[in-house]
């Protein structure tokens, strides 16, 4: 069931990450801190400007129509996959046997059949968000059996065991929700995306990365305990095993997260992440409460990241987003004051959304259904999503705990979050918008995660690490 909450206009709100883990000050350099510096805030600045910026059609009002959260998700990530610093598209890690293999996501709120899709296995696709993007939009016609995207060899049954994407029957994406390999590249063909040779995703950083850690996994037997490192992880390397991802909130108030990864630096030929996988890498939810049970909780104990500079917990952006969601009654798209006093909880129903994006150690993010269980507690449990993800992503988490006495040795348990949180209050009687909250959401348990956001000024923000150190790094003002 869907809920739609009665708003006019909703204030756009961003977020962007591109990867976490074993991501140390002491082992980056200024200008490297530099590089991603500038990726991100100028990738973030990129789509503030498109999901600020109206397009004008036959179909539209006379004021234009703003991107969708999904159109401002997938842009977002585009512009990661594109970008060799970030682990997906060209950029993306290799298995131990020298193979690219992509991943992707996508998840909104509320207004697609599907609500989320994911493509794993990709070898050809160049831009592996496209290709989830497409799956969630056909959704309604796939479920309904109204889309045929062409038969390839429909007089023919088999192929051998190792067909060719032509080859394959793929006439649409059916009622699937996750596809692998041939059978999703052949889609994505039929949906008339760019594919490439393999070697556009070749970077020669990646490949370095790729041999120096297999070289150091033969010699980790000689190794002190204290200094254990495989070929997917090491302690003195950042060698990449999170995603990219976008969480996006449009003008209706639907939210959207984006994913799409490389995998982990030396995975298996053929293993499958978190990043595809429903519930594990990625989630988007909407859902309907009797009173507004995280009230008091908002009101008391949020803040903003500026008190959190150097604090240790969740990161959160808090303020403009506050007053995001306008009700129908409200005179100005971006004002909003109380239409009457406080009222009592019974008198109030209250629509919650969220959407949160996930990067680090995928297989930990699967053995605890990590981003789901996120949105579970906050929704189950009655709390804001900044404290469920606190449970689940932050330091000491469900994460963390997931590694065992193994935490801080094999890479397992790392990671972090990103996300948005909406909160539509009304009168129970009348229907009328009492108060609105809506909050950017970043949390993480290790060294540091990229991130970029649009802060409540309409400024691009960026961090590696906890705030203060960002702010300390060397070289970081005259970047």
């Amino acid at each position: 069931m869907d809920y739609k909450p009665q708003v006019s206009t909703v204030k756009p709100r961003l977020i962007i990450h591109g990867g976490a883990g074993n991501i140390r000050p002491e082992t980056m350099s200024p200008e490297k801190y530099a590089q991603y510096r500038e990726a991100l805030l100028t990738i973030v600045s990129q789509t503030d400007a498109y999901m600020n910026t109206p397009v004008y059609s036959k179909t539209a009002s006379p004021q234009g129509s703003y991107p969708s959260a999904l159109e401002i998700a997938t842009y977002a990530v585009v512009l990661l996959e594109n970008n060799p610093l970030f682990n997906s598209g060209h950029g993306a890690v290799f298995t131990r046997d020298g193979i690219n293999e992509l991943e992707a996501s996508v998840m909104v709120s509320r207004g697609f059949a599907k609500r989320g899709v994911g493509v794993t296995g990709l070898r050809r696709v160049r831009n592996p968000i496209l290709l989830a993007r497409k799956m969630l939009e056909q959704g309604e016609r796939d479920l309904t059996g109204r889309a045929n995207l062409g038969w390839s060899k429909a007089d023919q049954t088999s192929f051998g065991p190792d067909p060719s994407p032509e080859d394959l029957d793929i006439p649409s994406a059916q009622g699937h929700t996750l596809l692998h390999g041939p059978s999703a590249e052949s889609l994505a063909q039929k949906y008339g995306l760019a594919l490439v040779d393999p070697s556009y995703f070749y970077t020669r950083n990646r490949w370095d990365e790729h041999l120096r850690a297999l070289e150091r996994e033969k010699t980790k037997a000689e190794a002190p305990i204290r200094s254990f490192g495989s070929a997917t992880w090491s302690p003195d390397e950042y060698l990449p095993q999170g995603t990219c991802g976008a969480v996006a909130m449009d003008s209706e108030g639907v939210i959207c997260c984006a994913t799409s990864t490389g995998g982990m630096t030396n995975k298996l030929t053929g293993r499958i992440g978190d990043t595809p996988s429903v519930g594990a890498g990625f989630w988007a939810e909407e859902w309907a409460e009797d009173g507004d049970p995280t009230g008091r909780v908002q009101k008391g104990e949020l803040s903003s990241w500026k008190s959190y500079l150097g604090l240790p917990g969740p990161a959160l952006e808090v303020g403009g987003a506050l007053r995001g969601f306008l009700g129908d009654c409200l005179p100005s798209p971006y004002l909003y004051q109380p239409l009457a006093p406080a009222r009592r909880d019974s008198d109030l129903v209250t629509t919650r959304s969220a959407a949160l994006s996930g990067t680090g150690n995928g297989d930990s993010f699967l053995r605890i259904a990590a981003v789901r269980t996120v949105v579970g507690i906050a929704r189950w449990g009655g709390v804001s999503v900044t404290e469920a993800l606190r449970r689940i992503a932050g330091r000491g988490g469900e994460l963390q705990k997931s590694a065992g006495d193994r935490w801080g040795k094999t890479g397992e348990g790392e990671g972090g979050m990103i996300g948005i949180e909406g909160v539509v209050v009304k009168d129970r009687a009348s229907g009328q918008v009492v108060e609105t909250r809506g909050e950017i959401l970043q949390d993480f348990n290790c060294g540091g995660m990229f991130r970029a956001w649009i802060d409540d000024d309409g400024r691009a923000a960026m961090r590696i690490f906890d705030g203060k150190k960002d702010e300390e790094f060397p070289g970081r003002k005259s970047s």
